[in-house]
């Protein structure tokens, strides 16, 4: 459920503690853990499932809006794509034998992108669902929610069941932006309380305008809130519980089941080593762990 994601110098230090070093994109140290060792020898049943022209080619380019910490963001480098879900991919990848490449793009230009062949597919903390799996295939691997955050003490007394008359931040694209919101702003509207919906680009800009005190609430998916809060400083917080969970899903091309159906089995190998949770378990989103993994899940 991608939930997606001022200039003042407070929200430029919040946006810098978002992107403080998780781990590299090859390892599984999230900076405030031990690196977890895990098993990333080729499954030849599930390597032998991918076609050929993507075993010849043995390169997987993916699309990813690198905004989106612990699932996808930068590292202090300001290039290498690290997080949960690129810790997970590339330990798919090698159950494959093949390598990945990481390409950062505007999260609602990652779906085109694939059905234009510029991406082998996307991951992004794609939420499943019946528009999306319209456009491509769907392989699920985790499952979120999705979340408010407010400022401390919650002064605005956020409850994303009455958020009429907030000024809201939400990142474009997303669940929350074409799905959660719009009812709402028309039920408040029709009470004469509008919300007023601040739309961004990447989710570390909406975050920092709670922080900065532009918005007064931001919604995301349930792990990137988690996130966000506890790498703030103190800066923001959750308000009200997670709802609305549903899987995450890889986006791979309407033409490549055959490639879709290797990526379950190889979800299906790294669960049965115990793998899949040890990558969850060094971000601290193993809540979200699932086991029927599935080519476009019934949601």
């Amino acid at each position: 459920m991608k939930l997606r994601r001022a200039s003042l110098v407070s929200a430029a230090a919040v946006v810098a503690a978002l992107a403080l070093v998780g781990c590299g994109s090859n390892s599984l140290d999230n900076g405030n853990t031990k690196k977890t060792t895990v098993d990333t020898g080729v499954d030849k049943a599930a390597a032998a499932m991918v076609p050929k022209a993507i075993k010849d080619k043995g390169t997987l380019v993916i699309g990813t809006d690198a905004s989106y910490a612990p699932s996808e963001f930068l590292a202090a480098d300001g290039k290498t794509v690290q997080g949960f879900d690129v810790d997970l991919f590339n330990a798919v990848a090698k159950k494959l034998g093949l390598k990945t490449e990481w390409q950062p793009a505007k999260f609602d230009a990652i779906i085109t992108g694939v059905e234009g062949k510029k991406y082998d597919m996307g991951v992004s903390s794609f939420t499943v669902n019946a528009d999306r799996m319209k456009q491509v295939n769907m392989v699920s691997y985790f499952n979120a929610g999705t979340q408010w955050a407010a400022a401390p003490g919650n002064p605005k007394n956020v409850d994303p069941t009455k958020p009429c008359g907030l000024t809201v931040a939400v990142q474009k694209g997303t669940v929350q932006q074409e799905e959660d919101l719009p009812p709402k702003e028309k039920a408040c509207k029709a009470q004469g309380k509008p919300i007023k919906v601040l739309v961004y680009e990447g989710q570390d800009q909406a975050t920092a305008a709670v922080a900065s005190g532009k918005a007064d609430a931001m919604l995301a998916d349930s792990p990137v809130v988690a996130y966000a809060v506890k790498q703030s400083g103190g800066k923001i917080e959750a308000a009200g519980d997670i709802y609305d969970a549903a899987p995450y899903g890889y986006v791979v091309p309407k033409d490549q089941t055959d490639l879709a159906k290797a990526i379950v089995a190889a979800l299906k190998s790294l669960d049965q080593s115990g793998d899949y949770k040890k990558v969850l378990q060094s971000w601290g989103v193993d809540a979200g762990a699932i086991s029927d993994f599935a080519v476009n899940p019934s949601v």
